[in-house]
């Protein structure tokens, strides 16, 4: 199912991905791209011309340096995507959850609804994890879904793709990490597209739009739907709903595809493989570890994972050299130091964190139906670890 287990997770220690869904591990590995992306301008000197105003060599065609006017104590990042800029996102295969529903009931030979068990509370969303469903009870639109498996596998907690998606039309794409670099003002999806086959336009409605399973957040929230709240008091986070385009363009090697060249007596097989590449990063994952590599283990750690992320992030704040980034990050402070003297969910309530935080809990709220915040059920665990030097571990692993 291309994520973790729920009983698996306290073992992950930050090296291990929880979540490796296409959409996911694209997004992560964005996440990766962008925090190299600062390194590069960091890396470079501004220059100062006759007319005393800053610019930096051109060394990304993506990010650039914001000015010490743009920033603000809520809206505080030193880096923005240039002008002009837009972000948009191509999916082979309709998001897993509310979003491909419809699809879902149409694959059925019966896609007659499934009458909830008269054991079972009316309402999706309970006190207990296991309320919240795959594929299963496909009639029950509008809810928060796990991710699909076999009715057999262990369970996940993991949110579908759909309500991932959801919530990073107030987020940004950018992860917790990243938006301490990066303002979120324009890190947002303008469009995602699907193929035909694909597109199911009432499900798409529901699962992403303002009229959809969202509208009761206007009434609730002070989140604006008309127009874009003040980066000044909002830390540049808002509502940008992304638009859903078919498109006839099918992958090449989707399962629709290939089953046009199937020959007799052939049949296609599931992969446990998932792929990444990047200008910075190519590689492939089994488990949510680099393939090749023992899952759990430093070695197996892909760079888009947290314990990467956040290593890469405090050797940024570094070169940047702003107290109030490397106090957040729980950075040591000692010279060419690696680790860190917080736990990784330490350093995930940090103060400039704190708008993320609410905003999310926001949208959360929503999505959960009548139960709220608590219908989103927190894929927690194995947060309570420490920044370790990888690189160094490593090293003396070899030499043994």
């Amino acid at each position: 199912m291309k994520c973790l287990s729920h009983d698996k997770i306290g073992q992950t220690q930050g090296v291990t991905l929880h979540d490796w869904h296409a959409e996911i591990l694209a997004i992560r590995s964005f996440n990766h791209f962008l925090l190299k992306e600062c390194l590069a301008l960091v890396n470079t000197p501004s220059l100062s011309l006759n007319n005393n105003k800053n610019q930096e060599k051109i060394t990304s065609k993506y990010l650039r340096r914001r000015t010490e006017n743009e920033k603000t104590e809520f809206h505080f990042q030193p880096f923005a995507l240039r002008d002009g800029l837009t972000l948009h996102m191509y999916c082979s295969e309709a998001p897993c959850g509310d979003a491909s529903m419809e699809l879902t009931m149409a694959t059925q030979i019966d896609s007659t609804p499934w009458e909830m068990p008269s054991s079972q509370p009316d309402k999706l969303h309970d006190n207990q994890s296991s309320q919240l469903q795959g594929r299963s009870y496909f009639s029950n639109l509008g809810s928060i879904r796990r991710k699909p498996s076999r009715p057999d596998a262990p369970l996940s907690q993991s949110k579908s793709c759909s309500d991932k998606l959801t919530l990073k039309q107030f987020t940004s794409l950018l992860s917790s990490i990243t938006s301490l670099f990066i303002s979120p003002e324009n890190m947002y999806l303008t469009s995602f597209v699907l193929p035909t086959s694909q597109y199911h336009k009432v499900a798409c409605e529901r699962a992403f739009s303002a009229t959809g399973r969202l509208k009761l957040l206007q009434k609730q929230s002070d989140i604006d739907f008309g127009q874009e709240i003040s980066s000044n008091r909002s830390g540049g986070y808002h509502f940008q709903p992304f638009s859903v385009n078919p498109t006839s363009l099918e992958f090449n090697y989707s399962r629709r595809q290939l089953l046009l060249h199937l020959r007799e007596n052939e049949s296609l097989v599931a992969s446990n493989l998932a792929s990444y590449s990047t200008p910075y990063i190519i590689g492939t994952l089994i488990g949510g570890s680099l393939r090749g590599r023992k899952q759990f283990s430093i070695k197996g750690a892909p760079p888009m994972c947290k314990h990467q992320m956040w290593q890469l992030a405090v050797e940024l704040a570094s070169k940047i050299g702003v107290k109030s980034l490397l106090q957040a990050l729980g950075s040591s402070n000692i010279k060419n130091s690696r680790i860190s003297i917080k736990t990784y969910n330490e350093m995930k309530c940090t103060e400039l964190l704190s708008h993320r935080r609410n905003v999310k809990d926001q949208i959360r709220s929503v999505l959960g139906g009548d139960a709220g915040i608590k219908g989103w059920f927190r894929n927690i665990g194995g947060e309570d670890w420490f920044l370790r030097d990888l690189s160094r571990e490593k090293a003396a692993k070899n030499k043994n």
